[in-house]
């Protein structure tokens, strides 16, 4: 039986991030050093697949430390934690590795310096992402307001509106924080922002590809899990950028065949935290069922790399 022909787009950059790549180093490294089990404070990163190979591994993930033994390393996610976590490792005297990205790290500080001028902060993020937690935890309660929609800036209650500043979660969709950003710039126009852009270079890459691709694509599938804040982001840019079928995906098994049926073109893309393992299995499923022709869709190259901390480095 002759197998319909099929352009499959495949966007680039796609997948792992640097951020992710070294988390995910750092719990490998961790095992090796220390043997299992490690603690992990969270998941790493937002990928099913990711962590159950890491527990596969000898990791153990918890909700909390006080699931942790004293005894046991722990590592905290990439995601950032309040500062509340480390001191009560410390207090515990637990031994812990940060994996925090450095460009979530980059955040906290902008958000501590500002409070150190004496500024209030605002934070454009997702209410109950860890990543949001982790950023206002980095401050005293009360002195960081959370947005996330233009609507939200209209309710919010300063203390002082010439004594304000802004940053942002970094897996946001830049066309809509943008508006947030002008809505907070127009209501108090004293506001101070980042020195650069809070949203992260890997999450503005991934969604410019996917802006490039989706016109001309009839359907465009994300790998990412559906915790994932980049990779749901993925699918709205695709869906706004005039793409008619934009779906979010965990695995090859979770494809909607019926929904594809008599379509011509798809592209492919992967949230920050999917491996391109799970990417080459949903090219193969589209192998099985069509006659594909694979097309690169490169819109930038990326050549970012972040060292893992230092106690990981040393010698045991």
């Amino acid at each position: 039986m002759t197998k319909p022909p099929l352009t499959l787009y495949l966007a680039a950059p796609r997948g792992f991030c640097a951020g992710v790549d070294r988390a995910i180093k750092i719990v490998e490294m961790a095992l090796e050093k220390w043997g299992a089990p490690v603690y992990v404070r969270h998941e790493i990163v937002h990928n099913k697949f990711v962590v159950d190979g890491l527990r596969d591994k000898g990791a153990v993930f918890v909700a909390e430390l006080d699931e942790c033994p004293d005894d046991r390393p722990v590592i905290f996610s990439a995601h950032g934690v309040p500062k509340s976590v480390p001191a009560e490792a410390s207090r515990r005297e637990m031994l812990f590795v940060d994996a925090t990205c450095p460009l979530v790290s980059k955040v906290h500080i902008e958000a501590q310096r500002h409070f150190d001028a004496g500024l209030q902060m605002v934070m454009i993020g997702h209410k109950g992402h860890p990543e949001t937690i982790g950023t206002m935890g980095q401050l005293p309660e009360g002195e960081v307001l959370l947005v996330e929609t233009v609507e939200d800036v209209a309710d919010i209650e300063v203390r002082d509106p010439s004594k304000l500043a802004f940053v942002t979660q970094t897996t946001l969709s830049i066309d809509d924080t943008k508006d947030v950003i002008a809505a907070l710039q127009d209501r108090f126009p004293a506001i101070v922002g980042p020195h650069k852009e809070d949203i992260c270079y890997a999450t503005t890459n991934r969604q410019e590809a996917v802006k490039a691709v989706a016109p001309k694509s009839d359907a465009l599938l994300v790998v990412g899990a559906p915790n994932s804040s980049n990779s749901k982001r993925l699918v709205e840019v695709a869906s706004r950028a005039g793409c008619s079928y934009a779906q979010l995906v965990q695995r090859a098994p979770d494809i909607d065949w019926r929904a594809l049926e008599g379509i011509a073109s798809v592209a492919i893309t992967a949230g920050a935290s999917a491996p391109e393992q799970l990417v080459n299995e949903v090219v193969d499923a589209f192998r099985e069922r069509y006659d594909v022709t694979v097309e690169l869709a490169e819109n930038a190259v990326e050549n970012v790399e972040f060292k893992v901390p230092r106690v990981l480095r040393q010698p045991a």
